[in-house]
This record gives C-alpha cells, sequence and structure tokens, in this order.
C-alpha cells in the first residue's frame, strides 16, 4: 500500500509528533501517582532520558511507543511501505540507541521498566508496576 499523504503533508505529520507528554505517558504517569509514587520527569542527566525517574529505588520506566521502538511482535510496530531504507535505518537506530542506554542505566546502577504503548491499556498494568518498584 502506498502512501495516501503528499511529501509536504507527511513532513507535516511526522512534525506533529511528540517525544514528552504523551497520551500513554500521561496514562501511566496517572497511575503510577494513583499507586502512591512520586517521581521525576525526562532526567537529561540519564541516560536515554528517561519518561518516569525514581532517584529513592535508582528505578526508572521508559513509555515506548510500538512504531518509533521496534516493538516486536506488535501490529503498531510495522515499518512503513515508503521511504523504505531511511525509516530501516532509522528505526533500527532508535533500537541499538535504546539497547545502550539500557546498558549504560545497568552499569550506573539504575534499573529499568519499558511499558510499551500497546500495553498501557492492559488490566495488570498496576500490578507489573508495582512489583518492579517494591523489589
Amino acid at each position: 500500500m502506498s502512501d495516501t499523504l503528499s511529501k509536504e503533508d507527511r513532513v507535516k505529520c511526522m512534525k506533529s509528533v511528540r517525544s514528552k507528554d504523551t497520551k500513554p505517558e500521561i496514562i501511566v504517569r496517572r497511575l503510577v501517582f494513583g499507586l502512591g509514587y512520586r517521581y521525576r520527569l525526562h532526567r537529561k542527566d540519564l541516560p536515554g532520558c528517561p519518561d518516569l525517574v525514581f532517584p529513592r529505588y535508582k528505578k526508572v520506566i521508559f513509555v515506548h511507543g510500538c512504531f518509533w521502538h521496534v516493538h516486536e511482535g506488535c501490529k503498531h510496530a510495522k515499518t512503513p511501505t515508503s521511504n523504505v531504507d531511511y525509516w530501516s535505518f532509522k528505526l533500527e537506530r532508535n533500537k541499538s540507541r535504546d539497547a545502550l542506554n539500557q546498558a549504560a542505566l545497568l552499569a550506573a546502577g539504575w534499573r529499568f521498566m519499558i511499558v510499551w504503548e500497546c500495553e498501557v491499556k492492559s488490566i495488570d498494568l498496576a500490578e507489573k508496576v508495582k512489583n518492579f518498584l517494591s523489589l
């Protein structure tokens, strides 16, 4: 299936994609706050600028978009059919950068959890977050 938008419209659409304060991130923040945990947002001094940071526990939560971070086996993580070389390179670079940031966090003594965009509305997400933060 080819792209139905013109190149200019596609550029405008992609520029409007936010990296902070996305809907999935806000849902996770509300859930975590409702569980009684307090956190900091987007600490730039940590590798990968994690979405939620819990300094007391030395733990972080990343809220990843399935498309942008290539969630394996997810229906939202399909590579676009137009400009395939560009997108393949970009998405692979995102994956490798994520792996480097996660390794740097572990080396610095931090633990991390990844919440995928498709998991945000999951019933057991609260339980997963509680288990991660309580250990």
